[in-house]
């Protein structure tokens, strides 16, 4: 038989061969890592002509480790040419700074002359015999010393010449010359010699893609070089912001030239990092210069600045190699034309109407689309309509924001009097901008361009519904651009509830179920109703017209099955406004106008219930939600008198004793009761009962009737289910109240009822009556005994009561084994009841 050993002892074993496993894993990932770097190493000498043979390989033994190496060759080969390189460029400028005075003309010119030769004409000889790294750092050192040749040819023949302008000069000699030495390279060296490129990569070459050149410094060293000749030179002869931003513009003209070359990637790279930098640059300097202009003959010369950039970017655009370029250059050449005609048109037209120029530039880009330009092109300049339209937008938020959010100021002084007009109604605490005058138009246009958008089903429904929030928006803030009269606002206002109301009903039918327009149409109503009755705080007669005709129209669209789950609640919530307003209007105080508040959570669960029956389970759910919130606003405003709070409580239990009468409301019993008795708690508190027994033997009586009624339908509920929570509410409050009560009826009557309840759950063979009505009886009995025991404690002398705790102690250790079997029986015969 196979013989198993214990789980310890298996689990012992099991964790030593999961070390042994662990160890020889390490010893293997380590050889694994060995063996490739000897194949590296391998590869590299095979490629180097005339090296020596590898050494021979050693097993190593399989529980040492693996000689680790901290850096490949290649990596140790570039740092040490790339320290030497330094080193000698170091030594080349004290060289030139220092040691220069020491020569004379023709040793200072023979020494520079050779050292430069030298550096320059090594790289060709090192890349005929496969040393590319090596050509590379000695390249670098070369042009580091054509610079220093620069410098020392300025301070002995040009020491007169400015030094911006010399610098100029030179670094654009010395760009054109490592450009052309970076080329001469590539042709004296035969490309199986510099670096013999693979067949893929002669593939790409033959493709049109530029082969990597011999070496890889010079050029971009030279694109890099080439950024700031132009630059250089403005400066030197003292040119203005349009000189310079020009030279900016030209430079990056040139940067785009080159990014788009199939050159070597270094090259492209260095382009386009250029065009980023001078370009951002000179834009953002041709429109500070065209928008900051105060004449029109200033602002168009900004504007020529930016017509330039556009040009570039639409010329990168045409051909550029990737869809993404184009379309970001197209973008950004549409953004330069708008921006350089909107600063023309800023110095030619009112303030006001500088922005809906510039939107109305947007909307024309817009014509591309019908143009034969490639699809890139295309979306670019349709993306730069689309921001400038956003922007358009954005400049309009703040008076659609203020038209919205003004009147809210009216809630601290409702009533104040009849303003001016509906402007003076609305920013009556907020400055009016003087540029909102053309908000409608530029929201309009926007609306219009959306519309036609969405009717062409480009982006549906999105488009439909920016249309639509954006013609409200229009709309909305016509009146206070317009400054109608207070009324006609009022109005105006309303027709705005009505027509969304109408175009949310008509959306619905077109869809035939809720619909994105639709639920915005119903929103922007609902939001232009709440505006609508903030500004009419400020009449009083106003007010309770106006919440009247938003509380009949909302209840009138509550007949429209897809809209009843949102305009019955705003109805609802309309009507409670109305009902505060009725009451202030007829000097009602606050608790007395919860009465009238209260209607409204009657009305609620009657359209709850019809809304019910016809199935329509979601407008249950709000028009419930719009009473509960009514009914919570009653309770809120007659908390200051204890008489009618006492009966808003009961009226909101009616309420919800109705609710509960339908079959899937039935747990609405719960918060009748609830509020019943809280009801009558508060009228108890108001006519100032202290006597605990009044507040909790009506819970206590409901609560053992209810209990009783379960148990009848349901034999096997337990006691404790039924009966303990009844029992606990009166005899847990009346036995503290009894602790600090020094006469003697509550005792009586509460031993009297405790004993009542231990005998019936005797009879009955209950546990919760007899345990709950026992220990009742036992603590109203130690509460009456407890003078006496206190006055026996006190004739004892002080040795007695230990000496009695240690006789009981022993006669319960003798006895403790019997002690334990009754209270086991005692437990079993508290089990068997139920």
């Amino acid at each position: 038989m196979t013989n198993i050993p214990p789980p310890a002892e298996e689990l012992r074993l099991l964790d030593a061969e999961l070390r042994q496993l662990d160890a020889r894993r390490a010893v293997l990932l380590r050889r694994r890592e060995w063996l490739v770097h000897v194949l590296r190493t391998a590869s590299a000498q095979r490629s180097v002509p005339g090296a020596g043979q590898m050494p021979p390989v050693w097993p190593v033994a399989p529980g040492a480790a693996a000689p680790r190496t901290e850096a490949t060759a290649p990596g140790v080969q570039n740092v040490l040419l790339l320290l030497g390189g330094i080193l000698l460029t170091v030594a080349a400028i004290a060289f030139t700074l220092v040691g220069w005075g020491h020569l004379g003309i023709t040793g200072r010119a023979l020494v520079l002359a050779a050292v430069t030769l030298a550096a320059l004409s090594a790289p060709v000889w090192l890349l005929r015999r496969g040393l590319g790294s090596t050509a590379e750092a000695v390249a670098a050192l070369g042009m580091a010393l054509t610079v220093l040749d620069a410098y020392a040819l300025h301070e002995v023949a040009f020491d007169g010449s400015g030094g911006l302008g010399y610098a100029a000069a030179a670094s654009a000699v010395l760009s054109a010359a490592w450009a052309a030495y970076g080329a001469a390279a590539g042709l004296l060296v035969p490309r199986s010699d510099a670096g013999s490129p693979t067949r893929p990569d002669r593939a790409r070459a033959g493709a049109g893609t530029a082969a990597r050149p011999a070496l890889r410094l010079p050029l971009p060293c030279a694109v890099v070089t080439a950024q700031v000749p132009l630059l250089l030179w403005a400066l030197a002869v003292d040119a203005g912001p349009h000189t310079l931003t020009a030279v900016l513009l030209v430079t990056a003209a040139a940067d785009t030239v080159v990014a788009l070359r199939p050159a070597h990637a270094p090259v492209r790279i260095v382009g386009l990092v250029g065009v980023c930098v001078a370009g951002a640059l000179g834009v953002l300097s041709a429109g500070w210069l065209c928008w900051s202009a105060a004449a029109p003959v200033a602002a168009a010369r900004g504007a020529a600045l930016l017509l330039l950039a556009a040009a570039i970017a639409l010329a990168a655009a045409r051909y550029a190699p990737k869809p993404e370029v184009a379309l970001c250059a197209s973008l950004a050449a549409g953004l330069c034309l708008v921006a350089g005609a909107g600063g023309v048109l800023r110095a030619w037209l009112p303030g006001e109407w500088t922005v809906p120029g510039c939107l109305a530039l947007g909307i024309a880009l817009l014509t591309a689309v019908r143009t034969p330009l490639p699809r890139p092109m295309r979306q670019g300049v349709v993306g730069a309509s689309l921001v400038v339209q956003g922007l358009a937008v954005l400049w309009t938020l703040p008076l659609v924001a203020g038209t919205l959010l003004g009147p809210v100021a009216l809630i601290e002084r409702p009533w104040s009097g009849t303003p001016l007009d509906i402007r003076d109604a609305v920013f009556q605490d907020a400055a009016w901008a003087s540029y909102a005058t053309a908000a409608p138009l530029v929201l309009a246009a926007v609306a219009g361009v959306l519309a036609l958008a969405e009717r062409r089903a480009v982006r549906r429904p999105a488009s439909g519904v920016g249309a639509l929030v954006l013609a409200w928006a229009a709309v909305v803030v016509t009146p206070v651009v317009l400054e109608l009269p207070y009324g006609a606002g009022l109005v105006a206002d309303g027709a705005v509830v009505v027509v969304a109301l109408g175009v949310a009903e008509r959306a619905r039918r077109g869809t035939g179920g809720p619909s994105a327009p639709a639920l915005t149409a119903l929103v922007l109503a609902l939001v232009t109703s709440v505006t609508l009755a903030l500004v009419s705080l400020a009449t009083e007669a106003g007010t309770i017209a106006v919440l009247l005709a938003l509380a009949a129209l909302f209840g009138v669209a509550s007949t429209r099955a897809g809209l009843v789950a949102f305009t019955a609640p705003a109805a609802l919530a309309h009507a409670t406004a109305l009902s505060c307003a009725a009451g202030a209007s007829a000097g009602l105080r606050p608790e007395h106008t919860a009465l009238l508040v209260l209607v409204v959570p009657a009305v609620a669960a009657l359209v709850a219930a019809r809304a019910a029956r016809a199935g329509r389970s979601a407008a249950t759910v709000t028009v419930e939600a719009a009473g509960a919130g009514a009914a919570l606003l009653a309770l809120t405003l007659a908390v200051t008198d204890l008489p009618v709070l006492a009966s808003v409580l009961a009226l909101c239990g009616v309420v919800a004793a109705g609710t509960a009468l339908r079959p899937e409301r039935r747990r609405a019993g719960h918060a009748a009761a609830a509020l019943f008795l809280l009801a009558a708690w508060v009228r108890l508190a108001a006519w100032e009962v202290t006597t605990p027994e009044a507040y909790t033997l009506p819970v206590s009586v409901a609560a053992l009737a209810v209990g009783h009624l379960r148990r009848r339908r349901d034999p096997s509920v337990s006691s404790w289910a039924a009966h303990g929570a009844g029992l606990s509410v009166t005899l847990v409050p009346s036995l503290l109240a009894m602790w600090g009560d020094p006469h003697w009826l509550r005792p009586l009557l509460l031993g009297t009822a405790a004993l009542a309840v231990t005998l019936v759950g005797a009879r009955s063979r209950l546990q919760a009556p007899l345990v709950l009505g026992g220990g009742t009886l036992a603590l109203v009995a130690l509460h009456e005994l407890a003078p006496y025991i206190a006055q026996v404690v006190g004739v004892l002398p002080r040795w007695a009561p230990p000496a009695l705790a240690g006789l009981v102690l022993l006669a319960l250790g003798a006895t403790y084994e019997q002690r334990l079997r009754d209270a086991r029986r005692l437990r079993e015969a508290l089990g068997r009841l139920h």
